[in-house]
């Protein structure tokens, strides 16, 4: 991560087209060898970065409470992940609109955003599976669970959601909004989860009474 912090540092600092891979392994405090050992690439260093946003946002959508039904787990997900100061500073948002703006003028580091977006949907899909999994009571307590396996609509589910979610934080990313108020990352999540109430969840997640 010390690797992506720096990248991102140089990047938000002198631009990504001034910066090249020696300047961030001189800045982290490695050799460029070490450097390329880990990343083909410097746009691939800032991928830990994005993909730490990505499990946060994955994390707080399973660790919602679990009598939310899906719209109101994500939700409650976004007000916690997008909202400044609970999982990220305000300063740190400002870093992370930089990087996704040059995430849309670069089509090297517009590809590791896609990469890691791709992922963050399946990861989430993995999670409503589980939400799903534990609202289920059990067929026999001595049997060992294993992961149920991801049906295609909860997958479109997950994909509503991620972009949802993604629109926002590059809507938002392209304005000179602050992070916190009507129109920051978190309101906006909010507005495009709202929109989706009428999606056919079914009993994804929910509970048994």
């Amino acid at each position: 991560m010390e690797i992506a912090r720096a990248a991102a540092g140089l990047f938000v600092k002198q631009g990504l087209r001034a910066t090249r891979a020696e300047d961030i392994a001189q800045a982290a405090g490695i050799a460029p060898r070490t450097f390329y050992r880990y990343f083909a690439t410097k746009e691939e260093a800032v991928a830990p970065l994005y993909e730490a946003g990505a499990e946060r946002w994955a994390k707080a959508v399973s660790d919602a409470p679990a009598e939310l039904d899906v719209p109101r787990a994500l939700e409650h997900a976004a007000r916690h992940t997008l909202t400044p100061g609970t999982a990220v500073s305000a300063p740190s948002w400002e870093w992370a609109r930089t990087l996704v703006r040059l995430a849309a003028s670069s089509p090297a580091l517009r590809k590791v955003w896609a990469e890691v977006c791709h992922e963050a949907e399946l990861r989430l899909a993995e999670v409503l599976a589980a939400r799903a999994a534990r609202a289920e009571p059990a067929a026999d307590d001595n049997v060992s669970p294993t992961a149920p396996p991801i049906p295609p609509d909860l997958r479109f589910a997950a994909a509503v959601a991620d972009a949802a979610v993604r629109v926002a934080i590059e809507t938002w990313a392209t304005g000179n909004a602050p992070a916190e108020g009507p129109d920051g990352p978190a309101a906006l999540a909010l507005r495009n989860l709202e929109a989706l109430r009428d999606f056919p969840w079914g009993d994804i997640g929910v509970a048994p009474e």
